[in-house]
């Protein structure tokens, strides 16, 4: 990807679909590790990130992960998802953050130079290509070596730059370096698996029943279900405390180095 430091970038991140892209290639993602990365390729402005979040539990799973992101560098743009039964009885769930995303971008386009969308939904192609009318770079990240592609073909196709996930993920990739055997590490373990285990058992009644193809419902679903274990070990000692959600929450922090530590 050609890259110039002086570039005013933002980057917008689909958190449900680069969730997706990165279990599809088996990994977990360092989000403070990508701000760094992707402040060497330009001047960071501002790192959005899209999430709708399950409001009718009594504990939302992927809070922790939100709450961390939203003191470590990112603009926070969430509202509760909506559920609803279908023709045939079964219970299924709508968090489409599409618009607020595409709002987002097109203010954005009015002062940066360089837009980086962490998605591979073909509904942003129209997008990309307005933002391109406007003079603006734009640069897609996603996937094509999951089974089946995470990207769309028009998306890619439309974008200035493709960026493989795949490829650059040794950039931002969680690590996890200490001794398996350790003591330290199999707490951590048996933290993480119980973590899975309520979560996935608080997240039983979203669930659609019975098995079949990957959809946006179930990809929002498993998010909720697995997002806690890593939350536990990003929000790890950050001391972040629950906070009442509003319709749509947009709580922005610079994504400056040195703010990561200020929570």
């Amino acid at each position: 990807m050609i890259h110039y430091n002086s570039e005013r970038t933002a980057i917008f991140i689909d958190g449900a679909n680069l969730y997706a892209a990165a279990r599809a290639l088996g990994f977990d993602i360092d989000y403070r590790q990508m701000l760094k990365w992707v402040s060497t390729k330009g001047q960071l402005i501002r790192a959005f990130y899209y999430t709708a979040l399950l409001e009718d539990q009594e504990y939302s799973p992927i809070r922790p992960l939100v709450d961390w992101l939203d003191y470590n560098g990112f603009t926070m743009v969430t509202k509760p998802t909506k559920e609803f039964t279908d023709a045939y009885g079964r219970r299924k769930i709508k968090g489409n953050m599409d618009i607020e995303l595409a709002i987002d971008v097109m203010e954005a386009a009015n002062y940066c130079q360089h837009i980086m969308l962490f998605s591979g939904d073909g509904d942003f192609r129209r997008l990309i290509e307005a933002v391109q009318r406007k003079g603006v770079r734009t640069t897609v990240v996603s996937t094509m070596k999951s089974n089946p592609p995470m990207v769309a073909d028009e998306l890619r196709r439309q974008a200035d730059n493709f960026l493989e996930l795949a490829d650059i993920a040794h950039n931002f990739q969680r690590s996890y370096n200490r001794d398996e055997n350790s003591d330290e590490a199999q707490a951590a373990y048996a933290r993480r698996l119980q973590a899975s285990e309520n979560a996935a058992a608080r997240a039983a009644g979203a669930a659609m029943p019975g098995s079949g193809p990957v959809t946006p419902q179930g990809v929002l679903a498993q998010q909720v279900t697995d997002s806690e274990a890593v939350a536990l070990e990003q929000a790890e000692g950050e001391g972040i405390e629950d906070a009442e959600t509003p319709a749509v929450r947009r709580r922005g922090r610079p994504p400056a180095a040195e703010k990561s530590t200020a929570a």
